[in-house]
């Protein structure tokens, strides 16, 4: 069995691609308040929100459990409406050697796609690939586009 792994997931978002991608660069504060069931809290640790270099603390609910994660912007793009995270401390770290997060909107015939990618590899065979993660973000972009929706 590999230890490196990618798990892809694309998901129409009908309120629109910019804004998801102006919440997760410039407002990802912002998510906890959208979803409080998925994400307690999101905390600028060092840099400033939407730069590349800038260091970000989450808080969020995984398998019923409140879970830590410190990620570093590693790029934006902004024609791509692409972000990238890795994380460098937190629960994942306990699973993976190294976990890259990249979220990016794309429109394709009016439709835009959110895509999230997870590019990992675990510390050992035993440890799971990182599916219900996965599930997680696609949880969180489906509770963001009925927030988005209903606001006036």
């Amino acid at each position: 069995m590999g230890l490196h792994g990618k798990l892809v997931a694309a998901i129409e978002f009908k309120a629109g691609g910019d804004v998801f991608h102006e919440l997760f660069r410039h407002k990802p504060q912002h998510i906890s308040t959208i979803s409080p069931e998925i994400v307690k809290g999101c905390e600028l640790h060092e840099g400033e929100f939407g730069h590349v270099g800038s260091i970000i603390c989450w808080d969020y609910i995984h398998d019923g459990k409140v879970k830590k994660a410190k990620e570093v912007i590693q790029l934006i793009d902004e024609e791509k409406k692409l972000i990238q995270f890795k994380v460098i401390e937190g629960d994942l770290m306990e699973l993976y050697k190294d976990f890259v997060i990249t979220i990016y909107v794309e429109t394709n015939d009016g439709i835009d796609l959110v895509t999230c990618t997870l590019e990992y590899e675990m510390l050992n065979e035993d440890v799971e690939h990182p599916v219900s993660i996965l599930s997680l973000f696609i949880d969180l972009t489906k509770v963001i586009e009925t927030h988005h929706l209903t606001q006036p």
